[in-house]
């Protein structure tokens, strides 16, 4: 990757530590729009386990904006170091992705996560994560819900309503296709939910999910 990490910080943490952790980065989120004036690489990111899930498999895919064909990939091997703890997903996968990340050739303005950003109990989900360490806007499109509730969605594709907890919007529900399940997107780093929201449209032309979420699973899984 062509930029070092903005931020770094120690991995070998217990969960007790990984939660204070994502308290004292939070506030580094920027939730505003600070995109490039021009995108013309999007990124996905997946991972999957390996050896009964003691080998993570980190695997990034860069597509060209607006074809959104493959132009460079990456895939890294590590050892699993942190258990599978709902809301400590970021400590778990991203030790890996980070290193995939650097052995990009190109590197993306924009990043899709498989995961959450600010849809997350402590609002600080693995898209936010990434997004605060690498200082790449970052968007989450998670596949189910982690937290809020929502209303009756409209059933046509492009429709989307607010995902809410209590009176805070967290992210939004929205309809990739028409008569399919919704993703839940939430704004990871460095842009509005309006704006994740249509960056995910943009990234998902045919399927339910982004085209570089379904170039990066298949990185991911093998």
């Amino acid at each position: 990757m062509a930029s070092a990490l903005c931020h770094e910080h120690a991995w070998d943490l217990s969960p007790k530590e990984a939660i204070a952790l994502q308290a004292q980065l939070r506030p580094w989120v920027v939730t505003e729009d600070a995109l490039p004036s021009e995108i013309r690489a999007v990124a996905g990111v997946d991972v999957g386990f390996e050896d009964r899930g003691e080998t993570t498999r980190a695997a990034v895919a860069v597509l060209d904006f607006p074809s959104l064909g493959l132009i460079d990939q990456a895939v890294v091997r590590q050892p699993t170091r942190f258990p599978y703890i709902p809301g400590l997903l970021s400590f778990r996968e991203l030790p890996a992705l980070l290193v995939a990340l650097e052995r990009l050739s190109v590197l993306p303005e924009l990043i899709l996560v498989d995961g959450h950003g600010y849809a997350h109990p402590r609002r600080f989900g693995i898209a936010c994560h990434l997004g605060v360490l690498t200082g790449i806007p970052t968007l989450g499109v998670g596949k189910t819900r982690l937290v809020g509730t929502h209303g009756e969605l409209p059933n046509e594709r492009g429709n989307w309503i607010a995902l809410k907890d209590k009176d805070e919007t967290l992210g939004a529900v929205l309809r990739t296709r028409t008569g399919i399940q919704p993703v839940y997107v939430s704004i990871g780093h460095r842009l509005s939910l309006a704006t994740a929201v249509d960056w995910a449209m943009r990234c998902t032309p045919r399927y339910r999910l982004p085209e570089t979420t379904r170039q990066a699973h298949r990185l991911a899984s093998g």
